[in-house]
């Protein structure tokens, strides 16, 4: 029996939920070591996942090809934005000592 594949809807929703954990997990990371510029670039990036939850929820009221086009194009915008400030976390957390990480 083949894989079903995802639809558009369950599509969204399991990527909101992925990058929910995502920014938990790099607010964590965050912790003692971000910048302002970094705290800054995390509260846009949760503020961007709430946009992109809100234009879903509102879509799932209506079928507008066009609003899920624009779902599609926010998401890749935001989970590309996720990523690069999750590798930055990353690397400045295992660039400091020990000490300096709590």
């Amino acid at each position: 029996m083949p894989e079903k594949t995802p639809t558009f809807e369950e599509n969204v929703s399991a990527q909101l939920e992925k990058s929910k954990s995502q920014i938990k997990e790099i607010e964590g990371l965050a912790k003692g070591i971000a910048s302002q510029a970094e705290t800054d670039a995390i509260n846009a990036l949760k503020n961007k996942r709430q946009e992109i939850e809100k234009k879903y929820q509102e879509l799932k009221t209506s079928a507008s090809t066009k609003a899920k086009a624009a779902i599609e194009t926010d998401l890749a915008k935001f989970n590309d934005s996720l990523g690069q400030v999750a590798t930055k976390l990353k690397n400045l957390a295992a660039s400091k000592p020990p000490a300096q990480q709590k």
